[in-house]
C-alpha cells in the first residue's frame, strides 16, 4: 500500500478534532491512515539493549542531512525497519543538532504536516522538538491530539517554546489517558497562572493514569495553599477531593498521601469545606471513598496520625449520613457504573452509612 496516497496524520487529526472541538478525540484518533501496515507482525521492535534506541533512526538522519539535496519527502518510508521511539530520544535530538537548525525544522514542520505514516511523522515531531520556534505551535498541538502515541513529543516540544504553557492548558482538556498524563505533567514542569487554575481544578479526569501525576499537581500547583485560602471554590474543593482519593488509592504510580507532607492539612481542609458544599452524587462519592480509605488503612498510609484520622472519619460521615446527602446519591446513582455499585454496597457498609442502589 503506498502510504503517500493517504491522508496525513495531520488532516486526520484535524477533521476529527472538528467534529469534537472541546473534548478528546474518539478512540484518541484510531484507527490511524497507516493502521493496516502498522498491524503488521513483522513490525520492528525495541531492542533489548535500550541505551540504543534510537540510533537507527539518528544513522538515517544523519544521512539525508549530508545530502543537501533530499527533500523531506524522501524519509516518508525511510524510518519502516526501524524501531522508531515516541518519547525523547537522545540519538534522535543528536542528529538534529548535528544539521543545519533551518533545514531541521523545515523537515520536521515537512514530516508532521504531510507525513501518513506515523514514523516518519514521530521523526518529524522529534526533529521539532529540538527547536524553539513559536510558529510551530500550532502545528505541534494539533498532531498532539492523536495523544497516545503523539503526546509525549508534543508535550516535550511545546513545554520549550514561549507560549508553551498556554498551548499545553488548550491541549490537556482535550486528550485522554497517556496523554493526558504527558501533557498534564509537562504543566507541572512550568506553572504559570492560567495552567495553574486549571491544574487545580480540572486536571483529574477520573482514569486511573492519573495516580502517576495527581501528586505532581498537588505539589507543583501548591494545593495546600490554594485550599486552605478563605475564597477556595466548590470547583477547586472537588478537585482537591478527586486528587486525594487518587493519591490515596492508587499506590504504585506515583505519590501517596502517605509520600506528600501536606496530607493532612488538606485532607483536614477539604472535609471542612465539604460541610457547607450541596450535596452531588460525585461529592458522596468521592467522601465516600477518601472516608473508607482513611477508616480501613493505617493512619501514616495516609500521611495523618491516628487522632487526626479519628477526627477526619468523624467529620465526613457526619456528611454522608446527612438525609439531603443520602436522597441525592440515591436519587443520581447509576446501576451501570460498577463503581458507583462498589461504592454503594461494599463502602456504605464498611462504614456503616445508608447503602444505595441494589444490595443483592
Amino acid at each position: 500500500m503506498a502510504l503517500g496516497s493517504q491522508i496525513s496524520l495531520f488532516d486526520h487529526a484535524t477533521r476529527l478534532h472538528e467534529t469534537a472541538p472541546d473534548s478528546p478525540l474518539p478512540r484518541d484518533g484510531e484507527p490511524f491512515p497507516d493502521n493496516a501496515f502498522h498491524r503488521r507482525r513483522d513490525r520492528p521492535r525495541a531492542p533489548h539493549d535500550r541505551r540504543s534506541e534510537g540510533a537507527d533512526v539518528a544513522a538515517i538522519l544523519d544521512g539525508y542531512f549530508a545530502d543537501q539535496h533530499a527533500a523531506p519527502d524522501q524519509l516518508v518510508h525511510a524510518f519502516q525497519n526501524v524501531y522508531v521511539p515516541f518519547h525523547r530520544n537522545d540519538h534522535i535530538a543528536a542528529a538534529a543538532r548535528r544539521a543545519d537548525e533551518d533545514r531541521v525544522r523545515q523537515t520536521g514542520r515537512w514530516l508532521v504536516r504531510h507525513s501518513s505514516d506515523r514514523d516518519s511523522a514521530i521523526v518529524g515531531l522529534a526533529l521539532l522538538a529540538v527547536g524553539s520556534d513559536e510558529d510551530d505551535i500550532s502545528l505541534i498541538r494539533t498532531i498532539g491530539l492523536l495523544s497516545n502515541y503523539f503526546g509525549a513529543l508534543a508535550a516535550e516540544a511545546l513545554q520549550r517554546r514561549r507560549g508553551g504553557a498556554e498551548a499545553l492548558r488548550w491541549l490537556a482538556p482535550r486528550v485522554s489517558g497517556w496523554g493526558r498524563v504527558y501533557v498534564v505533567e509537562a504543566m507541572c514542569r512550568n506553572v504559570v497562572p492560567a495552567t495553574r487554575s486549571w491544574l487545580l481544578r480540572s486536571a483529574c479526569d477520573g482514569e486511573f493514569l492519573n495516580g502517576y501525576f495527581a501528586g505532581k499537581v498537588a505539589t507543583a500547583a501548591h494545593l495546600h495553599e490554594a485550599i486552605t485560602a478563605t475564597d477556595a471554590d466548590d470547583d477547586l474543593i472537588d478537585h482537591t477531593g478527586r486528587l486525594l482519593t487518587v493519591m490515596a488509592c492508587y499506590e504504585g504510580l506515583g505519590m501517596t498521601l502517605e509520600t506528600y507532607p501536606p496530607a493532612s492539612i488538606v485532607l483536614r481542609r477539604h472535609a471542612e469545606l465539604l460541610q457547607a458544599q450541596t450535596p452531588t452524587v460525585a461529592r458522596y462519592i468521592t467522601s465516600a471513598v477518601l472516608a473508607y480509605q482513611l477508616a480501613n488503612r493505617e493512619p501514616h498510609r495516609l500521611g495523618c496520625t491516628a487522632s487526626q484520622r479519628d477526627l477526619l472519619v468523624a467529620q465526613y460521615l457526619s456528611v454522608l449520613n446527612r438525609t439531603d446527602w443520602c436522597d441525592t446519591v440515591r436519587a443520581g446513582f447509576d446501576p451501570g457504573n460498577e463503581y458507583h455499585t462498589w461504592v454503594g454496597r461494599e463502602v456504605a457498609s464498611r462504614l456503616g452509612i445508608p447503602q444505595f442502589g441494589p444490595q443483592g
